[in-house]
């Protein structure tokens, strides 16, 4: 393992230690504290660069300010038109989609479809179970940092590097 892949790692398990953390802390109190989620975003910008150095790409880090941007801006708009999220849901989401997208740039769409599908089955199931009415608040952060770790780590694994590599190849043989 590189450097740079040493210290992408790294940032990776303190954003994974700090959203397990966040989901505790949403769950007992429906909030995310700033002086949680704000550090995320250098802790991002760290695994966005390291991977940019040890990829040899410049695209981890227009990916992982892409991602951010766009799911800031979008849980944002939620918010400003009553979609029920957050403004502790807003600055995560500009977190999630900054690491998300240094892995992939998929990666932050997929984390919001894996949270928004999840929390709309446990939502379903509560109130089913009538354990909750369509009223009930539910925390969204622990969802969304499921969704990204959903994202993330298939795109990590060994196998879908492998996979990126050859398709990689494939694209330069051919162009």
């Amino acid at each position: 393992m590189s450097p740079a892949a040493a210290v992408a790692a790294v940032g990776i398990g303190v954003c994974a230690v700090v959203g397990i953390v966040l989901a505790i802390t949403d769950l007992r109190s429906h909030r995310l504290p700033n002086a949680l989620v704000l550090p995320l975003y250098p802790a991002a910008a760290v695994v966005c660069v390291a991977r940019a150095v040890d990829l040899g790409a410049v695209w981890p880090v227009v990916s992982g300010a892409v991602g951010g941007l766009v799911l800031f801006a979008a849980y944002l708009l939620l918010r400003r038109f009553g979609g029920g999220i957050g403004g502790g849901d807003v600055k995560l989401a500009g977190a999630v989609g900054m690491l998300a997208g240094s892995v992939d740039p998929v990666a932050p769409f997929v984390a919001t479809a894996l949270a928004f599908v999840g929390a709309g089955v446990v939502a379903a199931v509560l109130i089913a179970t009538h354990r909750a009415t369509r009223s009930t608040r539910i925390p969204f952060g622990p969802f969304m940092i499921a969704g990204a770790a959903g994202a993330i780590m298939p795109a990590l694994s060994p196998a879908a590097e492998t996979v990126k590599g050859a398709l990689a190849s494939a694209a330069s043989a051919l162009g």
